[in-house]
């Protein structure tokens, strides 16, 4: 059933207040060992003021963990199950009410939170899954750029949110992290016709800044004990970092995780539009708990290329030249199984990317004046087979 309604701006605890901008929380963790990442997180509330300052009794929170795909966590491409153990266990202790779930690219919920491990330990602790299948209408006057949103009822019947993201790189926006973590409270497809409405990287990057407005998580716990580099956020390479981040400003939380791979946070889009429409700051950090100095990795696979406001520019230009520079998905015709994931996840009506004439014993072909360049099918493709590569003339435009 969908009907128009407006969250009401009292939805975030008054505990996780804007003295909090900026301030973010490093924590060393050497694995994922249950014991180990239980005191890690413990550590890192406390060093926010206490499990307390989140919630107050009778509530009910949604855990909202980074679920892209049914993959083994062993992957790194989803938040991993001992840290959304850690979390729920602390919450539980502390008197809170939880329920958990996300609406993941492809695939349906259940399946893909039981292949994730997430189901195993939510049933073990007597957590809910929530329900990311249906949809209601919500109205957000004060967006920038989306004034309404639909949002899946269990994120609506939840008194608040815990957002748990994965630091991951992405081919769309650099890094996915605390700001793009609540796309997946859209239920199923719809998150396509945001691809399909704001083709420009900062429309897309705004729009996700409205979205996290209007949901006003209550706090983030960043799982980068191992994240993912190279070709993320589901096909690249795990990456031991050894950290967990907390904050109540996901602008800040993911400035830091920049930093600590040694990504200029003015590339990120998110974070940029972040702090244009007053969702958190990155240019005045608090860090507290670990040195950051001690998790730097200045050689972590992320793109650092280029200027994402001049891309922005570019997508205004004449498709013959974004077709010539723009960076672009290409797939590996050795690693292609031709499963059709990327056909039928393209936001594009008919697929920038489909079968020649329903042909399915070759890989499908890329129609690039049609191609958005949402990179929805490299994010969603099982096999590893779509990379992201840049034409000739647009390498040597960079240099």
């Amino acid at each position: 059933m969908n009907s128009d309604l407006i969250i009401p701006p009292a939805r975030a605890h008054s505990g996780a207040s804007v003295s909090m901008q900026g301030k973010v929380v490093l924590v060393r963790c050497e694995g994922y060992e249950e014991a180990a990442v239980y005191s890690a997180v413990q550590r890192g509330v406390d060093l926010l003021g206490g499990i307390s300052r989140f919630f107050q009794a009778g509530e009910t929170l949604l855990l909202k963990p980074n679920v892209l795909s049914g993959k083994s966590p062993d992957r790194a491409i989803t938040t991993h199950p001992s840290v959304f153990q850690a979390v729920a266990r602390l919450f539980q202790e502390g008197g809170a009410s939880l329920t958990y779930g996300d609406s993941p690219g492809f695939g349906k919920v259940e399946t893909v939170v039981q292949r994730a491990k997430l189901s195993s330990v939510a049933e073990k602790l007597g957590i809910p899954l929530a329900d990311f299948s249906e949809g209601r209408t919500v109205s957000f006057p004060e967006g920038a750029i989306s004034k309404q949103f639909t949002i899946a009822a269990g994120v609506l019947a939840a008194d608040g949110i815990i957002s748990l993201p994965k630091l991951k790189t992405h081919a769309l926006t650099r890094l996915t992290g605390a700001v793009k973590n609540q796309f997946g409270c859209i239920p199923g497809l719809r998150k396509g016709e945001f691809h399909a409405r704001m083709q420009r990287i900062d429309q897309f990057a705004a729009m996700l800044v409205d979205l996290t407005r209007m949901l006003s998580p209550r706090l983030y716990v960043m799982d980068g004990i191992v994240a993912m580099e190279g070709n993320g956020p589901g096909n690249g390479t795990p990456r031991p970092l050894n950290v967990l981040l907390f904050s109540t400003d996901p602008v800040a939380l993911d400035a830091a995780a920049s930093r600590i791979v040694c990504l200029d946070p003015a590339l990120v889009p998110t974070i940029v539009k972040g702090q244009e429409q007053g969702l958190g700051t990155y240019e005045a950090l608090e860090l507290l708990g670990d040195p950051v100095e001690d998790f730097l990795c200045p050689d972590f696979d992320v793109n650092r290329r280029g200027d994402w406001t001049k891309d922005a520019a570019g997508r205004r230009s004449a498709r013959l030249i974004k077709n010539l520079v723009s960076p672009r998905p290409v797939i590996l015709k050795d690693k292609c199984t031709r499963c059709g994931t990327c056909v039928k996840v393209c936001p594009i009506d008919p697929p920038a990317v489909d079968f020649l004439q329903e042909d399915k014993s070759r890989p499908p072909e890329y129609d690039y004046k049609r191609c958005i360049r949402c990179y929805c099918c490299q994010e969603m493709c099982p096999d590893s087979a779509i990379v992201v590569e840049t034409p000739l003339l647009g390498r040597l435009i960079h240099r």
